[in-house]
């Protein structure tokens, strides 16, 4: 009698750790490798440090945020043998790997994380969030979410005249992008009139510079490849000797994610 009261006892306990587990959403810690530097921020933000036994060859340059947290932890080149060898329970990506890894990876048993594309500030919440749940920690993605709500919300957006995002390649950014949409929040115009993507806009920049540039991308400007771009014309060179220049860092931008936020205060405190 008295052992099966305890085997009953212990299969009661059990049943209670199950579900308290269930209810919190938590997993047991995994072995995971990150396969691209976008990948990478929301890993080393979100997931413990000793489950994470591979980053990107990228995870340590000046485009990725969390540069500094990175160092120490392997740098592992996302080709199916390299990830393979490492024996994870799990992979998570952006865009690392190529089109057939994610099949690839689930034929021989590793899960695959996916990280949302983000392209506007309310799909950057809902990927913070969405990751770190599948990575067993969704109480991290929801606090990032919201300090970035708060952030944002801190803001005063009062007008502050015409701003152009520029990189040191010569690229804009138009509206119904997500820069745009961080320009907005920081309450400024956006001089580049164009929808999308396009190349600094030249022929306005005779006519006049707006009142402040935002400067993405400088801190890693390369002369060889940069050699050719829009910025390095006489008119753009006259734009930036005359408008208030703002450095954004390319890790703010350089990928869909919580920090960006960062770049819209920057823009938002600039005269």
């Amino acid at each position: 009698m008295k052992a099966r009261f305890v085997i009953f006892l212990l299969c009661v306990l059990s049943i209670i750790s199950c579900v308290r587990d269930a209810g919190n959403n938590v997993t047991q810690p995994r072995r995971i490798i990150s396969l691209d530097f976008c990948a990478d921020q929301y890993l080393l933000a979100f997931a413990d440090r000793e489950n994470i036994i591979g980053l990107s060859p990228d995870s340590n340059k000046s485009f990725s945020y969390f540069r500094e947290e990175a160092r120490g932890i392997k740098k592992i080149h996302p080709r199916a043998e390299n990830i393979l060898i490492e024996k994870p329970d799990a992979v998570i990506r952006t865009f690392g790997g190529g089109p057939n890894i994610t099949a690839f990876m689930e034929r021989v048993g590793v899960e695959v994380i996916q990280v949302p594309y983000a392209s506007d500030l309310a799909s950057i919440r809902d990927s913070a969030i969405e990751t770190s749940a599948a990575l067993g920690h969704p109480a991290r993605g929801r606090a990032a979410a919201a300090e970035m709500g708060r952030r944002l919300a801190a803001i005063r957006a009062e007008s502050k005249g015409e701003i152009l995002y520029v990189t040191s390649k010569g690229a804009v950014a138009g509206s119904g992008t997500l820069i745009d949409e961080l320009i907005r929040s920081a309450g400024r115009t956006n001089f580049e009139k164009r929808a999308g993507w396009g190349f600094a806009p030249l022929e306005r920049l005779a006519y006049g510079a707006p009142r402040a540039i935002a400067a993405g991308f400088f801190d890693g400007a390369d002369a060889r490849t940069d050699l050719w771009s829009p910025v390095r014309h006489p008119v753009a060179k006259r734009a930036l000797r005359e408008s208030e220049v703002i450095d954004i860092p390319g890790a703010w931008t350089a990928c869909g994610a919580w920090y960006v936020v960062d770049a819209a205060e920057a823009m938002a405190a600039a005269p």
